[in-house]
């Protein structure tokens, strides 16, 4: 499906690899050695399957390795021991080497860089004295990352005979092969001999490779090698005699299901998932993304962090947390790719780090914090009137506070005198400062004068014979009626004020007259549905309090209506969309549309034209939304129509997906079968109740200010673009709307300056009220590529790169994305070892800025997500929706998507007391190997909540949680929590509760017992394994990363 790039190569080389799974640019060049000093980097042989890597561990093994502080470096070694009969694996704590004078444009001689280094003690352990007194004389854990199966290691490297392409267990004579061959595809298919493999190799001269024991001293013990012994005992990773001089590889992709071997006699036998590396990396050694966020969690959790400029990193976006604003936006608000912005272009372009921010206009305050200042448009001192940006605390004053200077434009301007007020100093700061929010806080709210039209709600119902005969009409217009109800309440006026509307469709649109004068409300039938009149305008849209009994009795007869049209040849779900646009357009007020469809889905009718998919020799993209369904989308756009569709039944794979317009205009798309079972009666209750009462703003325009030495280059999210990346306009937007904006250097920063970067978001309360919302956010600058590097954090970059990818594919290949993802990701850690680290570090030493330590597990797990990656079972209506859900989420839910939460569970009735609730810090590597047989886990992701039960889980634990007598008895699958009465039973049912409030969507919970076949279900979101579309485990994604960084340093 993946079209290959427009100047991709097409070589020998590349030929060879597209039939094993590889992507590798080819460059013409001479042969080399691309790791002359690796020869402690210990690769396994792509055969080299364990039965499993727990083996190495030891049961007295001492837990993983705790940082007591932030401003040192952790080495651990990722190459295999040296040739000596015992050595030492721990954590050496060490000083950045300081930069040269002749490297200042890329190292910042005055700090010391925090750096997460995987490396191999080659000497007798050493504590640094940057490691805290309190450190000395303890045990240090082990941090080598043992390889499995690892084997005696020759003490000088040997030229090592190749591999051959069709067994890569056969050797061949000529030792004249460059040292680095590419031997099989990663997760892809393999010979029968792979895939059975025994314990030991095949035949062919090789000495099978075994675990080094343990020596009990935080290391392993490694015997020495006889000289004699074969080069084949250690299998090295070496490049392809068509491939030499090719200084970068892709991490490959299965080109079948990873979990399916083949066997001998070629059907196919069931493999158990595995997060085993290839290449024999222990992967609860590498870095944990779990301890990241744990640790910032017991550095922040209840805490105040006061935002200011200059202020350090904020907290992560997964920690809960007071933010005070003191002149800076909330990070909540405002999250920059890096605190630090490079003063030049070409540093920035070195660093290969994402310059941006991630924006969340509407964000809501968390408990504890002090309300969003409100001002009037009237007593506000106005902004620039050069470059239109509001007035913020980055503003400079000059002339004793006649004159400020624009931080954004650079232009002087004169204060009007009713704003005047004196400075202290004729530079300082105003004496009203404290007094008025747009001079103090890093945001603030305006209050015009000027009204528009308060937000209508329309319901539009498919009463089709389709909905007629599907049974579930009685279910929804009940949920209507108790909506309604909910709303019309004495003590929320505003609400029981809001203006509804109601229409009926089939082929044909009904409206209904509502007004309070009539004795009933009177149905109009509009035939012509191509050009759409209005028969009348009074009544169509009425307040709740004035309307509900004549709704109600609208909403009682549905389900009694017959079908007077054949809809076998589906419906368009434009057709009632553009009923509803027409109501508000003559009306001229926004609204919410709230579209209940169950007939099958059909495209417009001018889809047919020349710009569909198959009609146009432009290159198209599954993702790309139809030219009809933009054009419907804009409209939308410019009445302030946000559109929330409700599919009642399931569609065909084939049919047409009707999600562009919903997600384009603010709203989204919700999906069930017939609303048949319990759990997805409850769903549709949650998801109703939900988009009714979410807080929206309506026609929104959203515009970005930036420093006048930068420039927005690119913006990324939910909504129809514009001319101009900096302006974006919005059909509706609510707190949970984010979106990413890209920025370009178009000259040098001023250092002392340094970068401000301004958000303004107009739009239109609920009831009417024109407010503009600002937040300003003032960044430093550096010409130190250390100082951008030490203040970046993995989350954010993660939540940026997935909107700009996501947003990409809509017009490129995807594999042409995933390895623009690995490229980007490998050449910023390559310029960061070069740049940033100690000198002294080997090549055989993984080295990882200290807050980028879980970009390389975020980075692979977005690059084999079904979007990216589709799978074997995922259809492409599920990837679109996917696609669009992930690209509207903020960055919390964005990092918890791609890395969900794996919680253990209490097993009795004693620990899973109110007192003592399950803990999100007590979460474990999102990885099979982390889940014991006798556990109970629970997998929390936005768009996914799954309860694991082991195989030996205890009797009593079944009883008191599921009413099961035993583990067969237990039903797997979409399964509601019985509601017993003990305290196991109460304390994890509300804890779900919990999880589910602060979801995004409504979820349903599935239970997935040891070895069942809902496993899979599981498997896709254990982002740590191989996935079952073919991708990259995160140890092998990060051993390529690694070696593939090496490489471009040579």
């Amino acid at each position: 499906m993946d079209a290959p790039a427009a100047n991709q190569s097409q070589t020998a080389c590349q030929q060879w690899t597209d039939q094993n799974g590889w992507s590798t640019p080819s460059t013409q060049g001479p042969p080399y050695n691309p790791l002359p000093s690796f020869q402690h980097l210990n690769l396994g042989s792509p055969s080299d399957q364990c039965p499993s890597y727990a083996n190495l561990q030891p049961s007295n093994q001492p837990p993983p390795f705790q940082h007591p502080n932030q401003g040192y470096q952790k080495n651990c070694d990722i190459s295999s021991p040296p040739n000596n009969s015992h050595y030492n694996a721990l954590y050496k704590a060490s000083h950045v080497s300081h930069k040269s004078p002749s490297t200042a444009p890329h190292a910042n001689a005055a700090n010391q860089s925090p750096t997460f280094i995987l490396s191999n003690a080659n000497q007798s352990p050493h504590i640094s004295t940057m490691v805290p007194p309190a450190s000395h004389g303890k045990h240090v854990p082990p941090s080598s990352l043992p390889l499995e199966n690892q084997g005696p290691q020759p003490s000088i490297l040997q030229p090592m005979s190749p591999l051959s392409l069709h067994s890569p267990y056969k050797t061949t004579p000529p030792p004249s092969q460059p040292p680095f061959t590419q031997q099989s595809v990663l997760n892809g298919p393999q010979s029968p001999q792979q895939n059975n493999l025994p314990g030991s190799l095949p035949s062919t001269g090789q000495s099978p490779l075994s675990a080094p024991p343990w020596d009990g001293r935080g290391g392993y013990n490694a015997s020495h090698v006889s000289p004699s012994s074969p080069i084949q005992q250690q299998p090295q990773w070496t490049l392809s005699s068509h491939c030499r001089g090719t200084m970068y590889e892709s991490v490959p992709e299965a080109a079948v299901h990873p979990y399916r071997g083949s066997s001998q006699d070629g059907n196919t036998m069931a493999l158990s998932p595995s997060s085993e590396s290839r290449y024999g990396l222990d992967p609860n050694l590498l870095p944990s993304a779990v301890k990241v966020m744990a640790e910032d969690r017991s550095e922040w959790e209840g805490k105040t962090f006061v935002s200011e400029p200059g202020s350090p990193l904020p907290p992560l976006a997964t920690t809960s947390c007071i933010i005070e604003d003191r002149g800076n936006v909330s990070p909540c608000v405002i999250r920059s790719t890096t605190s630090w912005v490079p003063c030049e272009s070409q540093t920035a372009l070195l660093s290969h780090l994402p310059l941006g921010a991630l924006v969340t206009p509407l964000a809501k305050q968390a408990p504890g914090e002090r309300p969003l200042s409100i001002c009037s448009e009237l007593e506000c001192v106005r902004g620039c009137g050069e470059c239109g940006a509001s007035m913020c605390s980055a503003v400079g004053w000059q002339d004793c506070g006649q004159r400020f200077y624009c931080p954004f434009c650079g232009e002087l301007n004169e204060v009007p005198w009713q704003h005047y007020q004196p400075t202290k100093g004729v530079e300082g700061v105003r004496v009203d400062r404290d007094s008025r929010p747009e001079l103090s806080m890093g945001s603030y709210e305006i209050l015009h004068s000027q009204k528009d039209e308060p937000a209508v709600l329309l319901i539009a119902v498919d009463v089709s014979a389709s909905a007629l005969r599907g049974g579930h009409l009685d279910f929804v217009t009940q949920q209507i009626h108790t909506l309604l109800t909910s709303l019309n309440r004495e003590d929320v006026a505003a609400q029981s004020d809001t203006r509804v509307g109601l229409i009926t469709y089939d082929s044909r649109i009904h409206l209904y007259d509502l007004s309070p004068a009539l004795s009933r409300p009177h149905m109009l039938v509009v035939m012509d549905t191509e050009d759409l009149q209005l028969p009348v305008r009074e009544g169509l849209l009425v307040s709740i309090k004035d309307c509900i009994d004549s709704i109600d009795s609208v909403l009682q007869l549905i389900p009694s209506f017959s079908p007077e049209c054949d809809d076998s040849s589906g419906l368009p779900v434009e057709l009632p969309v553009k009923a509803a646009l027409t109501i508000l357009q003559a009306m001229r007020c926004p609204g919410k549309l709230l579209l209940f469809h169950t007939a099958p889905l059909r495209e417009g009718a001018h889809t047919h034209c020349s710009s569909g998919f198959f009609g146009s020799n432009k290159p198209q993209s599954i993702f790309q939304p139809s030219e009809p369904a933009v054009s419907l989308a804009k409209e939308c756009v410019s009445q302030g129509c946000g559109v929330h569709l409700f599919v009642l039944s399931q569609q065909d794979v084939g049919g047409a997906w009707p999600g562009h317009v919903p997600y384009l205009t603010g709203g989204a798309l919700y999906t069930y079968n017939h609303l048949q079972g319990e759990m997805d009666r409850e769903r549709f209750s949650t998801d109703l109740r939900r988009t009714v009462e979410t807080e929206t703003g309506y026609k929104a325009q959203l515009s970005i200010y930036v420093s006048k030495d930068l420039r927005v280059s690119g913006c990324y999210g939910l909504f129809v673009p514009g001319p101009r990346p900096s302006r974006v306009t919005l059909a509706t937007l609510d707190w949970r709307t984010t979106l990413a904006v890209e920025l370009t250097h178009t000259r040098a920063l001023d250092e002392k300056r340094g970068v401000a970067l301004q958000v303004v978001v107009t739009y239109s309360s609920p009831t009417g009220d024109r407010r503009t919302r600002v937040h300003t956010l003032t960044l430093r600058c550096s010409r130190h590529l250390l100082d951008t590097f030490r203040h970046c954090q993995a989350q954010t970059l993660l939540a940026f790169y997935c909107k700009k990818m996501y947003c990409a594919a809509l017009e490129r290949p995807l594999q042409e994305l995933r390895e623009e993802l690995q490229t980007e990701v490998t050449e910023a850690l390559a310029c960061y070892r070069k740049h940033c680290s100690s000198a002294s570090v080997s090549t055989g030493q993984l080295v990882l800025p200290q807050y980028l330590r879980a970009l390389p597990v975020y980075i692979n797990s977005l690059r084999k997500s079904e979007v990216l990656l589709p799978g074997l079972r995922s259809s492409v209506h599920q990837r679109l929706q996917l696609r669009c859900q992930v690209v509207s989420m903020d960055t919390g839910a964005t990092a918890s998507h791609f890395y969900p939460l794996l919680l253990p569970l209490p097993l009795s009735a004693d620990s899973a007391s109110d007192a003592n609730p399950p803990s999100l810090a007590e979460a474990v590597r999102c990885s099979a190997a982390s889940l014991e047989p006798s556990g109970l886990y629970l997998l929390n992701g936005p768009l996914a909540l799954l309860l694991w039960v082991g195989s030996h889980i205890p009797t009593h634990t079944l009883v008191q949680l599921f009413n099961a007598s035993c583990f067969s008895s237990l039903p797997s699958g979409e399964t509601k929590l019985p509601a017993l009465d003990n305290p196991l039973s109460t304390g994890i049912r509300s804890f779900i509760d919990m999880l589910n409030s602060q979801a995004p969507y409504a979820r349903k919970l599935w239970v997935v017992k040891q070895g069942d076949g809902c496993e899979e279900a599981l498997q896709r979101h254990l982002v740590e394994d191989k996935s079952p579309n073919g991708g990259a485990s995160y140890a092998d994604f990060l051993y390529h990363v690694h070696v593939n960084s090496v490489r471009l340093l040579q």
